[in-house]
């Protein structure tokens, strides 16, 4: 199994910047990709960012320029830089996972966290 732990999520300005965390743990063989979606009131899980070990990185049009995704593979750590943000950007922000840990039957598996919320203020 793989635990997934965010940090970093609040009530912020429009204008402001948030950083939130994701710590992955647990009986880990590999992780493929690392990332965020988030998901606002009434509305479906949208992809925010993601990150695939040393092939790519993917961003939302509407936080392209604003957010920035980064990983530190060594510790299964996955950041979202979020700035300039807007009343829009509220939301709860799950971290996201796919890799192979142990109890998983396939080569991969997708793994989630709890989700921190993300509440900006106009």
């Amino acid at each position: 199994q793989v635990q997934l732990v965010e940090s970093g999520g609040g009530l912020v300005q429009a204008g402001g910047s948030l950083r939130l965390s994701c710590a992955a743990s647990g009986s880990i063989f590999s992780i493929n990709t690392m990332g965020w979606y988030r998901q606002a009131p009434g509305k479906q899980r949208e992809l925010v960012a993601t990150e695939s070990t040393g092939v790519r990185t993917d961003y939302a049009d509407s936080v392209k320029g604003r957010f920035t995704i980064s990983r530190d593979n060594a510790k299964n750590t996955v950041y979202l830089q979020l700035n300039s943000l807007s009343p829009e950007d509220t939301a709860v922000y799950y971290c996201f996972a796919q890799g192979w840990a142990r109890g998983c039957p396939r080569p991969s598996c997708d793994y989630w966290g709890q989700g921190t919320q993300v509440t900006v203020s106009s």
